[in-house]
């Protein structure tokens, strides 16, 4: 079996030869070299360099439900899939950088900081999108799940984009009003905002490119049984989704810069994360006041504070219990998947669950 490197060496292949097909395309619809040259900057900058966790999933869950290594052509069908998502992921980056006026992004300046960018990056993040849908168009035009790919990747930026509204409206940076924090709206964020887009999405074109049915029957049962997998898919997913967001802000809490590469700055940029929420619904009333005074301030002193209250009320047991309860949840629903020739199979969601389960990073 070839190495974590290797496999993400021949992922990234894949990108320079869909990148040089997009270039080339743009070339020939006349365009100066200019601009040439500006679009192949933002292809590279924005789209490869990432974790490409949501990407690859795709090729894995491809090779997961036809159960064997895939043939070059299907390889590579999959893989262009994949860079559909990172494409989408690099669209929604740009464009939220510039809306939270963000510093750095994977360890580089944000491409609206770049000298010379600035706010033509709205621009530039609108065409990180319209690729994705040129290279569906290249591909898979020919396919008869070709309407579906187009309707899952609108969908999903639709979805996205409540999340993003929700997230902005609920907490802004630079007006910090807890009252509007729940634990109900976290959840809402995280689903749209993310588990549809990093967790849904990823599968559902590797279901769609392995040909998985709309519905199947179930044999032998009594009554006869009908399986409908997108939906069945969606409600293992997006609760998956929900508990890698909650990990994500906990460790962002918890965990120190040696472990998670970072610093955690969730209380200073007044996230709505869920250490928060779930402080804000257990502590008493002098321990709200001092969150009300001290969350979402950019002051050590002030988030020291609010540690300490994270602290008193035990944030750390409540995640334990929280932890252990949805993937026991998340297991017996994966357990109860009746598998079948040409349909879903258990090892997909259990691939995604042994990623994330007890991660610390």
């Amino acid at each position: 079996m070839s190495s974590k490197a290797e496999r993400r060496a021949q992922f990234e292949g894949v990108f320079d030869k869909i990148r040089d097909e997009l270039i080339e395309h743009f070339a020939g619809e006349g365009m100066p070299e200019e601009a040439v040259v500006w679009y192949r900057n933002n292809l590279n900058y924005n789209v490869p360099g990432g974790k490409l966790n949501r990407a690859m999933s795709v090729v894995d869950t491809v090779e997961i439900l036809k159960g064997r290594s895939l043939t070059e052509g299907e390889y590579f069908k999959a893989a262009v899939l994949g860079w559909c998502v990172e494409l989408l992921q690099a669209y929604f980056l740009v464009a939220d950088d510039i809306m939270d006026t963000s510093i750095t992004r994977r360890g580089q300046p944000c491409w609206y900081r770049v000298p010379e960018v600035g706010m033509i990056a709205i621009n530039d993040s609108f065409m990180l999108e319209a690729a994705i849908y040129r290279l569906l168009k290249v591909h898979f035009r020919s396919e008869a799940y070709y309407a579906d790919l187009l309707d899952l990747f609108h969908e999903t930026t639709y979805q996205t984009e409540f999340g993003q509204l929700i997230d902005l409206i609920t907490a802004p940076e630079d007006k910090v009003d807890l009252s509007k924090f729940s634990l109900e709206r976290h959840r809402l964020i995280v689903i749209y905002k993310t588990a549809y887009y990093s967790f849904y999405l990823p599968v559902a074109c590797a279901m769609l490119v392995s040909h998985i049915p709309e519905s199947y029957a179930v044999p032998n049962t009594t009554p006869p049984s009908t399986v409908k997998p997108y939906d069945l898919a969606r409600s293992i997913l997006l609760p998956l989704g929900e508990y890698f967001q909650i990990q994500d802000d906990y460790l962002d809490f918890s965990g120190t810069p040696e472990q998670i590469g970072k610093i955690g700055t969730d209380i200073v940029d007044n996230k709505c994360s869920w250490v928060v929420n779930t402080a804000i619904k257990l502590a008493s009333p002098e321990q709200r006041q001092i969150l009300d005074e001290n969350y979402g301030r950019k002051d050590a002193e002030k988030e020291k504070k609010v540690k300490a209250v994270f602290e008193e009320i035990g944030i750390r047991k409540v995640y334990g219990e929280y932890e252990e309860r949805v993937v026991g949840d998340l297991n017996k629903k994966i357990g109860e998947i009746v598998e079948v020739e040409g349909g879903l199979k258990r090892e997909v969601f259990l691939s995604f669950l042994g990623k994330i389960y007890k991660r610390s990073k």
